[in-house]
């Protein structure tokens, strides 16, 4: 069989060679060219059709977000951003991959030896898994558009549940429509930036517990928020953070429910992924902080290199974060949050396995319905990015329901609501 190929595409001649050196490491690969800005990457997937393609994310004429998007919607193929750790460098990769971005990696921090071998040996994982999936990035209809005006009544904001109609499933990437994800971007910079907040992790018997507010931008949730029958945990990874995007943002501002989430994302990465979720959704969206009290109407994003698990005391739930070792290869784990919220049979507990490779989550979700879980949901194939975690799932017989991507929201409001 023929190597795949593959588009390298980086403003530095060195980091370049680098890149493409890594790739050919493995005989399956061959570098079909080589682009130093946006403009000759778009030029380059047009004339050679590469089976994947590596963007930096800054570069001249054109930058690496602005060629993914013109990749994706005239001949599009796999692209795994090249990302630095700056907040901007994050801040953009979550936008990279809300675009369509296959997955991202660390872009080598020096010339050593050690550092790049290591980033050589994820990257080179990353398009094996892209080549080898047939479908690159499900086409959806993204809600792309701020759910309210900051001005908007605390009525407007807490409007009743109403169930929306079911979004036509798009199969072709020539339907994507970013442009109003680019006018809320725009509309989201103009606000002024949130003080930084220190976060310390604290790693005790007992743990300290804080009172976390969660009145803001989206002003402050109901009196009942403190006090629900229900909770929802998501499980996801490769291609993960455009599919939060598309549950998150189709739940009501008055969801009765805490919403946690695990999503496979380094440190640091977790936070942008965070803060841009709640740009766009009419629910509080955080990055957990150990100790912090679980709220309806609030999502916690477990941070990166941190396993999440629900926890109980006599005043209410809350959030703690261990670095326990890695379960099926990752801290976050999907399996451990679904395995925290065993005992917690008092809550009406629903569980969503999304798109992801391997099979973190199966586990836990198999003994959350051992243990009487009202619902469980597995993302259908013909909308992930990749079938590997909610194929486990259905494979593991734990899945009440298999749902395309753009109906979870849906099946998870009518699961609240009775």
């Amino acid at each position: 069989m023929a190597p795949y190929r593959v588009l390298v595409v980086d403003d530095s001649p060195f980091m370049r060679k680098i890149i493409s050196d890594l790739i050919v490491r493995d005989p399956i690969f061959t570098i079909v060219a080589t682009a130093s800005n946006g403009r000759e990457a778009v030029e380059a997937v047009r004339d050679c059709k590469p089976d994947a393609v590596t963007m930096d994310l800054e570069m001249p004429l054109m930058n690496g977000i602005e060629a993914l998007q013109i990749i994706m919607k005239e001949c599009p193929a796999p692209v795994i951003m090249l990302s630095g750790i700056s907040e901007d460098n994050t801040r953009e990769t979550i936008k990279a991959l809300q675009f369509g971005a296959f997955d991202f990696i660390r872009k080598p921090s020096s010339a050593l030896s050690n550092d790049i071998y290591q980033v050589g040996e994820v990257l080179l994982e990353k398009l094996r898994i892209a080549v080898m999936t047939k479908r690159y990035q499900p086409v959806i209809e993204m809600k792309e558009t701020l759910p309210f005006e900051p001005s908007a009544s605390k009525a407007v904001r807490d409007k009743q549940l109403i169930l929306p109609p079911a979004p036509p499933i798009h199969t072709t990437y020539h339907e994507r429509k970013d442009e109003p994800i680019q006018e809320a971007d725009a509309r989201a910079a103009k606000k002024p930036s949130p003080k930084p907040v220190e976060k310390k992790f604290v790693q005790a018997a007992v743990p300290e517990r804080r009172d976390f507010s969660v009145a803001g931008k989206k002003g402050s949730l109901p009196d009942s928020s403190s006090s629900y029958k229900h909770i929802v945990a998501i499980g996801t990874s490769t291609g993960g953070p455009r599919a939060l995007h598309e549950v998150i943002t189709s739940l009501p501002a008055n969801f009765p429910a805490p919403v946690l989430v695990v999503q496979h994302m380094p440190p640091k990465f977790t936070k942008s992924l965070a803060q841009r979720l709640d740009t766009f959704s009419g629910l509080k969206v955080v990055e957990a902080e150990h100790g912090c009290r679980v709220s309806a109407g609030v999502v916690y994003v477990a941070p990166g290199g941190y396993h999440m698990e629900l926890a109980k005391d006599h005043s209410g739930y809350s959030i703690v974060l261990t670095e326990a070792p890695p379960r099926n290869g990752h801290r976050p784990s999907v399996d451990v949050m679904f395995e925290s919220l065993v005992p917690f049979g008092e809550l009406q507990r629903h569980a969503v396995i999304m798109t992801g490779m391997g099979s973190d989550g199966a586990k836990g979700m198999k003994k959350l319905v051992e243990c009487g879980v009202d619902s469980t949901i597995a993302e259908a194939e013909e909308t992930c990015v990749v079938y590997g975690m909610p194929r486990s799932a259905v494979e593991a017989g734990c899945a009440h329901q298999i749902v395309p991507l753009q109906r979870i929201g849906e099946q998870l409001i009518k699961a609240v609501s009775q």
